[in-house]
């Protein structure tokens, strides 16, 4: 599920980041056994041999921790989808310091000005990584779809893998548009599209959450958006089809762990109506928020700032455990509107190489390793408390940067709408600036929720620990 991503390309607001991380205790350096442990020979396993698979990846220009690699056929009248992750356990002895440390930090985090990874880079960018024309350990995923894009066959075994290029969003675009793309690369937007009209006759939503940018032009901030491309959306719908196809796997077998979100509370969806009224995006009563999302383009500032507020709906987003054929209450991801499990990215985050270890036992008609079942009553947990320090980080980013955006406009006049008030304080509330798209505490008599206002900037320090902004009726 999608978090914001900011990046950032002014100096002193990479000293308030890294002051930030200090406040938060977010690791540093690795313990030096777990370096040295990273840097073992990996344990050998039964492993076939897949390397005749023209595999490819799709990530950001200069990535370097590659998770998935995939490809796309023909299969009969539908599709077959190759979807190769990369094989952590292989390297990660349960026990070890590298284990605990990998306990520890949970899952990378992302700051505007650099990575805390989950593993040593030796390796997460290395090793372990889908590198092109490296063979890798990898848990080999095979899938089949009908014409319609469903599922009708999947399975997962371990293999020895080789991508053969490493690709990036934009360029995979470019050559699908020009139709000189190579069938593989040229079907990921046929199964895509196929994948998005499912999810849309379920009910499901994927938010296209733009990355924010804040550079410094003429000694003031400017806050822009890029907008992804529609190969971002195809490759996030092969992610999913995975997590669904595990989740469904685990719950047949009667032992799992699965990423559940319940349904959203009125007042979540209420409140969204109000920041869409204060960014004027028109949303009539009759029309879902689901059919609403799929309607706005991540291009247009507005919307944009929208889609970013959208990701406050994911936050009850939690893990569960089951094991032994007792399924737990909620099964589902409100989002997905589907079972859904977490296994595709385990460089990044730790429950994925738990998921993977557990659809490999129950493919291959195998008890599910003990070391697995011993971190079931601390993994929801430890997944828990790691999503709490990524998103207070996200939020502290967040802050810091709009208040970078508007410290050199102290006293300067916007337009607003109040989109939150504080239950039991009726003159402190929560203004959604139209231009640029910031959110910040008010403080002023006679506040109406959902008012439209002109608001004053009253205060505005990214420093660490102060970086709030704060408004004032005009």
């Amino acid at each position: 599920m999608p978090r914001r991503r900011i990046r950032v390309t002014d100096d002193p607001l990479r000293a308030t980041f890294a002051a930030l991380r200090t406040e938060l205790g977010v690791p540093s350096d690795f313990p030096p056994a777990a370096l040295a442990e990273a840097e073992r020979t990996p344990v050998s396993g039964p492993h076939v041999d897949a390397t005749d698979i023209p595999l490819f990846t799709i990530d950001p220009p200069g990535s370097m921790d590659l998770d998935q690699a995939m490809h796309l056929s023909r299969h009969g009248s539908g599709y077959r989808v190759r979807y190769a992750i990369a094989d952590v356990s292989t390297f990660v002895v349960p026990g070890s310091a590298l284990d605990a440390e990998t306990h520890r930090r949970v899952m990378t985090l992302y700051f505007p000005d650099l990575r805390v990874p989950l593993h040593p880079p030796v390796l997460s960018e290395g090793a372990a990584s889908l590198l092109p024309d490296q063979v890798r350990p990898a848990a080999l995923w095979t899938i089949d779809l009908d014409a319609e894009g469903r599922t009708t066959a999947a399975e997962v075994h371990r293999a020895m893998v080789r991508s053969r290029a490493k690709l990036d969003y934009e360029g995979v675009q470019r050559a699908i548009d020009s139709g000189t793309a190579e069938e593989p690369v040229l079907l990921l937007k046929e199964v895509g599209e196929l994948r998005e009209r499912l999810e849309v006759e379920r009910g499901g939503i994927s938010l296209r959450v733009p990355e924010q940018e804040i550079v410094e032009r003429d000694g003031t901030y400017e806050l822009t958006y890029r907008a992804g491309v529609p190969a971002d959306v195809w490759n996030a719908q092969i992610s999913l089809l995975t997590g669904m196809a595990a989740a469904d796997l685990m719950l047949t077998y009667g032992t799992g762990v699965l990423r559940t979100l319940p349904a959203a509370p009125d007042g979540a969806v209420g409140r969204l109506r109000r920041t869409a009224e204060a960014l004027h995006i028109d949303w009539p009563h009759h029309v879902s928020y689901a059919a609403l999302v799929r309607s706005l383009d991540p291009g247009v500032p507005s919307h944009a700032a929208f889609l970013q507020e959208c990701t406050t709906l994911l936050r009850g987003a939690g893990y569960t455990v089951f094991r032994d054929g007792v399924l737990p209450d909620i099964t589902t991801h409100a989002a997905v509107a589907a079972p859904y499990a977490h296994c595709t990215a385990p460089l990044r985050r730790l429950v994925d190489r738990y998921a993977s270890e557990i659809c490999l036992a129950a493919v291959a008609g195998k008890a599910v390793p003990d070391w697995v079942l011993g971190a079931f009553e601390a993994l929801p947990r430890e997944m828990a408390e790691g999503g709490r320090l990524a998103g207070k980080a996200e939020r502290e980013c967040v802050d810091i940067v709009e208040a970078a955006l508007l410290k050199d406009r102290v006293g300067e006049v916007f337009d607003g709408c109040v989109v939150e008030m504080e239950e039991d304080r009726p003159d402190v509330g929560t203004v959604q600036v139209e231009s640029p798209a910031v959110i910040g505490r008010i403080d002023g008599e006679g506040l109406v929720l959902g008012e439209r206002l002109r608001v004053r900037v009253v205060g505005a320090d990214p420093g660490p620990g102060a970086a709030k902004v704060r408004f004032a009726p005009a």
